[in-house]
């Protein structure tokens, strides 16, 4: 059977990035994401839906995604998921998460304080495009 896992979400981070060191000093950066569905209900009222997500990403694009992300930071982001399980409390718990394999800012310098202008990174070759301000659209 085949399978195929993959996310690509928009949306804006709902905490500052958490970054750690792996035991090996691999960064990993962990950060929420909420994205949100309008639509118009049977009554004909506009509702809101807001979706919740937590991510985690590694290397190069760890350190990237903390040091030009801060809580409310527009963000695309292009993972998979994982579902993470542990025990807490004597009480099993479990969550899926997104990997974020590959992301892009979406913030402008006015909407987030100045940290992020766009550029992007991708985790399996550890390059990341610095912000490109002479894009001409």
């Amino acid at each position: 059977m085949a399978s195929f896992n993959k996310v690509i979400m928009a949306g804006n981070l709902t905490r500052d990035p958490q970054l750690s060191y792996l035991p090996s000093q691999t960064p990993v950066v962990e950060f929420g994401l909420a994205t949100n569905h309008k639509y118009k209900g049977k009554d004909g009222a506009l509702h809101e839906d807001v979706c919740f997500v937590d991510c985690r990403c590694y290397g190069q694009s760890a350190e990237t995604l903390n040091k030009y992300c801060s809580k409310g930071s527009a963000l695309l982001i292009e993972g998979r998921l994982e579902f993470d399980t542990w025990e807490s409390n004597g009480q099993k718990r479990s969550k899926h998460r997104i990997f974020v394999e590959r992301f892009q800012f979406l913030s402008d310098a006015q909407a987030d304080g100045g940290k992020s202008n766009g550029g992007s990174a991708d985790p399996e070759t550890g390059q990341s495009s610095p912000p490109n301000d002479d894009i001409p659209f």
